[in-house]
């Protein structure tokens, strides 16, 4: 896969490969822009004051996940990056990489996406290369997957170019190099695949993988999560997951519990059905085992 790079020093502190990391439930609302906003916003500065140097956030946490029709009406585009060039305005991305889930168009065609912010600058917007269609989803109802590790360049709307200054930016699956650290990005549906997106990532040299989750609640579904953060990482690795938390008005309920695992173990785990709006989760983690640091350097 392609490895757009960041050039600043944002990960990792020294050459053990250590990095501060953080994940969030959010509890966000379908259409409510400025309060999906105000909650990203708290998010980020509950990570930054805790030393995290990568925030990671929810599925579609800037409109809502259940937006359904209102996904296809471009004020709901229009907004969503409105709140994303808030986001940048804010500085919350000075000194620590940022990774937001919003709708996003593409040449005219919707994606479910995330958008990877360091230092107010735009690295990359990823989209979601497999839809969930299957029980309460029906995704391909609105968004269009991308085809899985394809990058191109996509122009920016006005309102966020003038935020961060760019006029265009890589849109696609890829790897994002920064520094000692090559992070994948998979999303939700994507780590349930019989060949998880995954894979191929870690195969290619991935040390971190970062995944925003709309995932709603069932019976044992978290242990199943869990076992599959386990067996990403049981070689090496580390996985952060993050899910959404609340109704978002709607009748799904998303029921939170964002993790880190690290090389098999779990290494830090939220709060599930919390009545709490922002709960977010931060761990120190080692990108490479010290074995495997002290032979490759």
């Amino acid at each position: 896969p392609a490895r757009p790079n960041a050039r600043r020093d944002n990960m990792s502190a020294r050459r053990a490969l250590h990095a501060h990391v953080a994940t969030c439930s959010l509890n966000q609302w379908a259409m409510d822009f400025d309060g999906n906003l105000e909650r990203t916003l708290a998010s980020c500065k509950e990570a930054k004051e805790a030393g995290a140097r990568f925030r990671l956030g929810p599925e579609l946490e800037l409109s809502g996940y259940t937006c359904e029709d209102h996904f296809l009406e471009r004020e709901t585009t229009h907004h969503s990056c409105e709140s994303l060039a808030a986001v940048i305005a804010s500085g919350v991305s000075d000194g620590m990489l940022v990774d937001v889930g919003l709708p996003f168009a593409h040449d005219g065609v919707l994606y479910n996406c995330r958008a990877l912010l360091l230092d107010g600058e735009l690295l990359l917007i990823r989209p979601k290369t497999a839809l969930a269609d299957d029980l309460c989803y029906r995704e391909s109802r609105w968004f269009t997957a991308w085809t899985p590790e394809r990058l191109a360049r996509t122009q920016l709307p006005p309102v966020l170019a003038a935020a961060c200054g760019q006029t265009s930016v890589p849109f696609g699956d890829a790897l994002l190099d920064v520094d000692d650290a090559t992070i994948g990005l998979e999303m939700c549906e994507e780590l349930f695949l019989p060949t998880p997106r995954h894979l191929a990532q870690l195969a290619a040299g991935a040390t971190l993988i970062a995944n925003g989750n709309g995932s709603h609640h069932e019976l044992g579904k978290q242990r199943d999560r869990l076992s599959r953060l386990r067996e990403a990482t049981s070689q090496t690795g580390v996985y952060l997951y993050s899910n959404l938390l609340g109704c978002d008005g709607g009748r799904m309920y998303f029921d939170g519990g964002s993790m880190v695992c690290a090389h098999g173990v779990l290494v830090a785990m939220g709060e599930q059905y919390t009545m709490r709006e922002v709960q977010t989760v931060v761990a120190s983690v080692e990108l490479q085992p010290a074995a495997a640091a002290a032979e490759a350097s």
